[in-house]
């Protein structure tokens, strides 16, 4: 944990001591949202998290001596739903504190997040980035042929666009289509979020975004900041008192009756969902962070079978992955004897909405991706590449489908129509799964997906979530479901110890014989996966 330096507001106690009223914490990075569960993967965790900031702030909000919190944001990188999560946790603590704000640069997520505070300042020089939500999605179907590679890509429906990057070279109509309207819809809930906060007309603020200001005193005279100041300008000198510094490195406070009264258990599907364990490589194009269904069932029956947990938050930030791993965890969810309030990250789309298809509520942001109930399978199709370098892949089989996913050869008809066949039958089960989940008809869910994405905000409208929240309210509904009071404690549920070692050692031994390098795409020759990775900005 960086400790924050504390400052002064000068006020003196009786004998001339000068008390502490002003905390500074810094601002910076993405926030996943929860620490690793695995001790080694903790220990090796450079980021700050969700839920170490959220702890820290709730420690702030009980300090008798604080008077405020200037939060200063450096280099922020999360996203909207990210940031939309730190505003409430600001707006809390506000409540109760004065809290200040200062951007030296306005960025979209940036003043989201600190929108949350009473007050927001930007220094004279500040860098004015409120230029609208926009994205790209390289098409690489024409580089690939000029080096002799195809892709076969078969899908269900037509705005299934999971592996149209690597066999298109452009977008199709289909997907321009979405990917609009997704822009749109979170567009308008910035507008709406900060119109909100600031107490400003909506059509005030997407002003700032039709037409752009330039400066921090522009900014100002449009109701966007409050002030224009350096930091210095701010709150009085600093201090390090030792009281105050123990004060947050106490745990937080639990309410009356503590863990007795029960828990609330949190299994986290965070990554591409695979079958096997779960896997965390900090190196994107080599596996990245992966959601197994080993570990995720295993944690799922370990909340389960814990007799003081009263309810499970499942958290997914996914795109989903493998099929049968997504189906493997829905049956598990579907099959727990405790309420189960799932909550959705950045995206929680294709297999990362089919897992939690059956659980008793569903949370999102409004800037979460969600939907893209469909399926998707393809290859590769190395064949005139193979031709051109000379290499010659000879296969030997004794039935027509044996080496039917090789890359050295593109499907033939036999082979075509058997994945169609099996992608169909995955896809009916699929919109089942959801139907039966959210109380829809098949034909219904059939409308809301064939491959579709959706924001959290038009999800809410259409009955594919229920309300819209975070992770802080994901746990109150928990605690609603179970007959808990708000504030009851959490613990992030993970596989039981299967080996000889004491647990924390068996674990960390697990996470290091995972570090190893895994490339391709999702394990599983049929996909529920959203595979663009959408960088809105």
């Amino acid at each position: 944990m960086n400790i924050p330096f504390l400052k002064s507001d000068g006020n003196a106690l009786p004998g001339g001591v000068t008390r502490p009223t002003w905390i500074v914490l810094d601002i910076a990075g993405e926030y996943p949202a929860l620490s690793p569960g695995n001790p080694l993967a903790a220990l090796l965790n450079r980021q700050d998290t969700q839920e170490a900031l959220l702890a820290r702030l709730e420690r702030l909000q009980h300090a008798d001596w604080l008077h405020g919190v200037l939060f200063r944001f450096g280099s922020f990188t999360a996203g909207l739903s990210t940031s939309r999560t730190l505003r409430d946790a600001f707006a809390r603590l506000s409540e109760t504190k004065r809290t200040i704000a200062y951007l030296p640069t306005l960025s979209m997520p940036a003043l989201l997040a600190a929108s949350g505070t009473r007050e927001i300042v930007a220094p004279e020089s500040a860098e004015v980035n409120l230029l609208g939500l926009g994205l790209e999605v390289m098409y690489l179907g024409e580089f690939l042929k000029k080096h002799g590679i195809g892709f076969e890509n078969l899908r269900i429906r037509e705005y299934k666009s999971a592996l149209t990057r690597f066999s298109d070279d452009r977008m199709d109509d289909f997907n321009r289509e979405q990917l609009g309207v997704l822009l749109d819809s979170m567009e308008a809930a910035w507008v709406k979020d900060l119109a909100e906060k600031r107490g400003l007309d909506e059509a005030a603020v997407r002003g700032w975004l039709d037409q752009p200001l330039s400066s921090a005193a522009a900014a100002r005279d449009a109701g966007l900041l409050d002030r224009v100041a350096y930091e210095d300008e701010l709150i009085g000198p600093a201090t390090r008192p030792v009281t105050a510094v123990l004060d947050l490195l106490r745990p937080p406070r639990r309410p009356a009756g503590g863990s007795d009264a029960g828990r609330i258990a949190i299994v986290p599907v965070v990554g591409t969902i695979v079958t096997g364990k779960s896997q965390r490589n900090p190196l994107p194009l080599f596996g990245g962070v992966s959601a197994g269904s080993d570990t995720v069932v295993a944690a799922l029956r370990r909340a389960a079978e814990d007799k003081k947990t009263k309810a499970v938050v499942l958290y997914v930030d996914s795109g989903g992955g493998s099929a049968l791993a997504s189906d493997l965890i829905w049956r598990e969810v579907q099959q727990l004897q405790k309420p189960v309030v799932a909550v959705m990250g950045r995206v929680a789309a294709s297999g990362g909405y089919y897992v939690l298809a059956a659980a008793n509520t569903v949370l999102a942001s409004p800037y979460t991706i969600t939907g893209s109930i469909g399926v998707v399978s393809g290859k590769p199709v190395l064949e005139e590449f193979n031709r051109r370098q000379g290499l010659n892949p000879e296969g030997v089989s004794r039935h027509d489908t044996a080496l039917m996913y090789s890359s050295a050869r593109a499907f033939n008809d036999t082979q075509r129509h058997l994945v169609e066949r099996s992608i169909e039958e995955v896809y009916q089960r699929f919109i089942t799964r959801v139907a039966d989940g959210r109380g829809m008809t098949p034909e219904r869910v059939n409308e809301l997906g064939r491959g579709r994405i959706w924001s959290g905000q038009d999800a809410l409208a259409l009955g594919l979530i229920d309300e819209l929240g975070d992770l802080h309210t994901a746990v109150q509904r928990a605690c609603e479901l179970s007959g808990l009071p708000y504030g009851a404690p959490t613990w992030t549920a993970g596989p039981k110890n299967r080996g000889p070692l004491p647990e924390f050692a068996q674990e960390a031994a697990d996470e290091a014989a995972s570090l190893h390098l895994t490339a391709g795409l999702p394990s599983g020759q049929v996909m529920l996966w959203l595979d663009s990775d959408l960088h809105i900005r």
